[in-house]
């Protein structure tokens, strides 16, 4: 294909939105009331629109802005050398790479995010309606599957009653899940319940806890109690890091046989890097372990692999780009390692992104993290995909296979506008749970 015969982009809409969310609890804190992203869409001179979808917050939203005069004008099918001259612009005062510290501010987040990314999925969107393809037959060696496995992705919920946060209440709906996943959720009770609601509404059939919020023997007895309930599914947890060595080899080594493999146990401590220590971790336990937090660029990657740091690393698109999450599937497939993806909070426009490169990873993957669960039924599109049998059948229509509903955009640009903030801040909700609660990477959210 020429690609300088194929349509041209003429226009750039960068729209920060904001959705609900529940009282989330992980290592960084609480998440707040409303999330926030930030979307993309770019028209080109054929009439076709294409969708992005990103993280949210104000220097990601600059960085798009910034983007518009290198993108606008291109022809679509010119795609990769577009993306690659965005990776080489500098689009934040200070920038700071923070990849792989494993510290998980998540006010730094952005450090770690590609915005590119978002031009790449509206781009790779225009390019697939043009061919009449899906977007993962554009990636690596093509589409490599119909139908992404997901995981239910499981956290413990704090008390929102207890705070005077905007916190929105579901428990008259008559959707099961819907019901009950904006209640406080702190023992492992709740979290088996929260777990059979996930189940009953999307058919999942493997879990993932995210812990770094109480003890580690609270939380591993919650695993314990969900490898009970569920004897056939796959189980892990996922504690951030939080945990010293010691604790998390005593910890995983008592429950084994409960957990199908452990992300992100533990970090650098004592001067070695969490790549070191996780080797470590590895040799003293035999268990699989997966990280979204010591491998988040390729020297990283690198590292990890020379080390043996890992069985399975989660590239998250939005990190990685599109092309590069498939291109690390593609060394994990040849290398003998497993690939998956981590997740965020996000809108439908991202649930496509993620199953599109799912769907082009070749080999064996894992299921697919997702937090849709939490924000599903906030659609900005007129065909948001749908988690079912546990499973993301992919649209029959190119490109990603949706269509933007303008109204719902503005309506989530609309909620962004009136929240009173523009980037992500876990401690804001935490300060009503523990008087001057401040992040700490070694200590679990709800310990002080």
């Amino acid at each position: 294909m020429n690609n300088k015969g194929t349509p041209v982009v003429t226009d750039i809409k960068v729209i920060p939105v904001a959705g609900y969310d529940s009282m989330s609890l992980t290592l960084s804190g609480a998440h707040a009331p409303f999330f926030i992203r930030n979307i993309i869409i770019i028209s080109d001179n054929s009439g076709n629109v294409g969708l992005g979808e990103i993280h949210g917050g104000e220097r990601i939203r600059q960085a798009l802005e910034n983007y518009k005069p290198v993108v606008i004008g291109k022809h679509i099918g010119d795609y990769k050398n577009i993306i690659r001259e965005l990776k080489d612009m500098v689009w934040c005062e200070n920038q700071d790479n923070g990849e792989g510290l494993q510290k998980l501010d998540l006010k730094n987040l952005c450090f770690v995010v590609h915005a590119e990314t978002a031009v790449e999925s509206a781009l790779l969107d225009l390019l697939g309606q043009y061919m009449n393809l899906p977007v993962a037959s554009l990636l690596g060696d093509g589409k490599q599957r119909g139908a992404v496995r997901m995981l239910g992705y499981l956290f413990y919920v704090g008390d929102k009653n207890r705070t005077d946060l905007p916190y929105i209440d579901e428990s008259d709906s008559n959707d099961i899940w819907f019901k009950v996943r904006r209640n406080k959720m702190v023992n492992t009770e709740d979290i088996i319940e929260q777990a059979h609601a996930v189940k009953e509404k999307y058919g999942v059939k493997d879990f993932k806890l995210k812990g770094g919020v109480f003890s580690g023997e609270k939380e591993m007895e919650t695993v314990k109690a969900l490898s009970k309930e569920f004897p056939h599914a796959n189980i892990n947890i996922d504690p951030n890091g939080a945990w010293s060595l010691d604790e998390a080899i005593k910890l995983c080594r008592e429950a084994g046989n409960d957990l199908s493999y452990v992300e992100d146990p533990c970090g650098p401590e004592n001067g070695f890097s969490g790549r070191e220590i996780m080797t470590e971790f590895k040799r003293a336990t035999g268990l699989r372990v997966a990280t979204n937090m010591i491998a988040t660029n390729w020297r990283q990657f690198g590292h990890c692999l020379s080390l043996n740091s890992l069985d399975i690393i989660l590239a998250d698109p939005h990190f990685w780009t599109m092309n590069g999450a498939v291109c690390v599937a593609q060394i994990c497939n040849e290398w003998g390692y497993t690939w998956g993806s981590h997740s965020n909070n996000h809108f439908d426009i991202s649930l496509a992104i993620f199953a599109q490169v799912a769907a082009a990873a070749p080999g064996e993957i894992t299921p697919m993290d997702t937090h849709w669960i939490w924000q599903d039924g906030q659609y900005l599109t007129k065909n948001p995909y749908s988690i079912s049998n546990g499973l993301i059948e992919l649209p029959k229509e190119p490109g990603l296979g949706l269509k933007v509903d303008m109204d719902k955009v503005m309506e989530a640009n609309k909620l962004y506008n009136k929240i009173g903030y523009k980037d992500r801040d876990d401690s804001m909700a935490m300060q009503y749970l523990i008087e001057n609660w401040k992040f700490n990477s070694k200590k679990p959210c709800m310990i002080r």
